[in-house]
Parts: structure tokens; sequence; C-alpha cells
């Protein structure tokens, strides 16, 4: 006899006691991230370069590592990069909080590339994110999703940025960060 198998629901998954760290809630099952060496170069670096951005002038936001965000009943993600264009939309003094950011990063992991450029694509252009870059750490590419305009429902405009040319953003004034820079590993 077959039993069916228990979905969790985003309240149920936010409420598990303990470090849940490395996971997220897709479709109702728990995935475990299980990060290569290169995501975390590749984290690391885009990391930095925002971070050094965001210092060069006041205004420029807050850049944040995972962090958990409910998206829907049975969804639960942690981005591997977040940035939110107000740095107050996101107190730091206060637990957990799941504003949504303005710029999503996700970097390819092995467990979880396929739910990044599927479920979780559909999630994040259907619940209005503005922007998503996806790091591929095997084909040294990144694509790059937004909306040309806030009025836009879903993504209207898809990059593929390679080595040799530049990660940029409309909503990143004179950030600028080379493909080849990206994948660095010093």
């Amino acid at each position: 006899m077959a039993t069916a198998e228990r979905l969790l629901t985003a309240d149920e998954f936010l409420a598990i006691p303990g470090e849940t760290r490395y996971t997220q809630l897709i479709g109702g099952r728990i995935v475990v991230d299980d990060p290569t060496g290169l995501h975390q170069i590749a984290v690391g670096n885009i990391y930095g370069a925002l971070h050094i951005w965001i210092r060069s002038e006041e205004g420029f936001g807050r850049v944040l590592l995972p962090q958990t965000l409910p998206m829907a009943e049975r969804h639960v993600f942690s981005p591997d990069l977040l940035w939110y264009a107000d740095p107050d939309r996101h107190d730091m003094t206060r637990g957990r909080q799941y504003e949504l950011p303005d710029l999503v990063v996700e970097v390819r992991s092995p467990t979880t590339w396929r739910y990044d450029v599927g479920v979780k694509q559909t999630v994040y252009e259907a619940r209005g994110i503005p922007e998503l870059w996806y790091v591929d750490t095997l084909g040294e590419t990144v694509l790059v999703y937004r909306r040309t305009t806030s009025r836009v429902r879903d993504y209207d405009l898809a990059i593929e940025l390679v080595p040799g040319e530049a990660l940029t953003s409309p909503a990143l004034p004179g950030f600028t960060l080379p493909i080849e820079e990206v994948f660095a590993p010093r």
C-alpha cells in the first residue's frame, strides 16, 4: 500500500524549530540546498561588489545574504542574495520579516537549479519581484530577467551575459560587475 506524502504549508515550514539554513519549501516539500565552492565564490563576489557599490553613496539600498521569504501557500524560498532599494524596508533590528526585495540573485547549486529556473522563477514573477539574476557557475553566464516598467506584469526583458560583458541594472545606477569577476576565485 502506498502512502501519500504530506505537503507542508509555508506557516508549518516557518514553525519548524531549530536551524533551517540551506533549506527551502518548494511545492510543499522541503528541499535541501548543497552549495558548491563555485557557488560560494560567485555569491561572495556579487555580494562584495554590491556592498562596495552601496557604500559608495547614500541611498543605494541594502544587500543581504540568504533570507527566508514566504512566497506562497506552499513556497518559502531563500534566495542567495537579496537587494532592497530602500534600506529602511528591511529593519535589521527586528526578527524575521518578509518584505519582498527589488532584486533576487540565485546561484546555481546542483540540488536547486531546476527549481530556480522553473517554479521559483514563476513565483518570483507572479509576486512582482522586479529583477532576477541567475548565475550559472557551470556555463559562467548570468541570466537577467527584469520588468522594463512597473506596469509590466511579466518579465519582458531577458538577457544572457557572458565573459567580456558586464552585469548592470537600471535599478543600480553606476553598478557594474564584469562577468569574469563573478566567477573569479580570488
